[in-house]
């Protein structure tokens, strides 16, 4: 699977999110009801979401195996108050290796260690977040893309 490298600029966006701290095999089996208290809480507030997508940001402290805070979001249009474990994240900006996923999810790891293997042969270094952002969902598990982002030092 070709997994090109980009360099690209991040925007800031606004995410309705709830964190959960998760090493990085756990996240199947937490952003899934993580999400849906967003989900939730979104279809409480009508016009806060448009057409956003699904956005997980990874904070990279410490040691990453055991488990790091990750915001499962969705992008919405304007700011709002907490309320209950949902939150206003702005997602952070700056220079940024970029890799687009198309596939399965599964597929996903590989993607990520493209990128790192990429970084440390181009001499970039990673800086603390990165960030998944999920395209339109499909039943057909090969049109599914995702855009990897690891913010760089």
């Amino acid at each position: 699977m070709d997994h090109s490298v980009t360099i690209d600029q991040l925007r800031p966006r606004l995410l309705a999110a709830v964190r959960r701290t998760a090493a990085p095999g756990q996240v199947p089996s937490v952003f899934g009801p993580a999400l849906d208290l967003v989900w939730a809480f979104l279809g409480k507030h009508k016009g806060l979401r448009t057409d956003g997508h699904n956005v997980f940001l990874y904070h990279h402290v410490g040691r990453p195996e055991a488990g790091m805070p990750i915001d499962f979001g969705v992008e919405v249009t304007r700011r709002f108050e907490p309320e209950g474990e949902v939150r206003c994240v702005e997602t952070p900006v700056g220079e940024a290796a970029v890799v687009r996923h198309r596939g399965p999810y599964g597929g996903l790891p590989e993607a990520h260690t493209a990128l790192r293997a990429w970084c440390a042969a181009n001499g970039r270094v990673i800086g603390a977040h990165s960030l998944e952002v999920y395209g339109d969902w499909s039943d057909d598990p090969s049109t599914l893309e995702t855009t990897i982002q690891y913010l760089l030092r």
